[in-house]
């Protein structure tokens, strides 16, 4: 039955986020190439995953997805960090971080689920929130327009690529 809720709970994620174009927003994040686009998606993605990971370490119980959202708390505030200050650099005044509204319905989606179940949607939801994170980050340190945020961009690549192979194995580990 769980896995039933389960497996009901990972489609509806993923047909909302492609309703809400999550799914597009992906390749549409590789070709974000001003920086005003880049500082917006990556400051919702960041915010997601502290937000998401915080939610999630309010009831897991998994030692590994314990130490897995914690670590999303650390990498993803310096992220955000990195990023503002690198636009104040090039002269921009970024906006604190908001949630993108495919961002929200996740997190709600998060919020609503509890236990192991929880577990296994946070962690299924680290793997798309990852690719979607590599591909902004990837496209933007290849093709963006300004210099500072393409150097943090490009720092940001192999964090995220280790993030996403985390989160692929603890999804293999949790049966998700």
């Amino acid at each position: 039955m769980k896995r039933v809720l389960l497996s009901a709970a990972a489609a509806l994620a993923l047909a909302s986020c492609s309703a809400l174009g999550m799914g597009g927003m992906g390749s549409n994040a590789a070709a974000v190439r001003e920086a005003p686009g880049y500082v917006r998606m990556a400051g919702s993605s960041d915010l997601f995953e502290i937000q998401s990971s915080q939610a999630a370490l309010q009831t897991a119980r998994n030692a590994e997805v314990r130490r897995f959202a914690q670590t999303m708390i650390d990498h993803h505030t310096m992220t955000t960090n990195e990023v503002t200050a690198a636009a104040r650099s090039a002269g921009m005044s970024p906006p604190p971080p908001s949630l993108a509204p495919h961002h929200a319905t996740l997190l709600r989606q998060l919020q609503a689920t509890s236990g192991a179940a929880r577990e296994r949607l946070y962690v299924q939801q680290q793997v798309t929130a990852h690719q979607e994170a590599l591909a902004l980050h990837t496209g933007y340190s290849r093709a963006g327009d300004t210099p500072a945020l393409q150097a943090v961009a490009a720092r940001a690549v192999p964090i995220v690529q280790q993030h996403l192979t985390e989160a692929q194995r603890l999804r293999g580990t949790l049966g998700g």
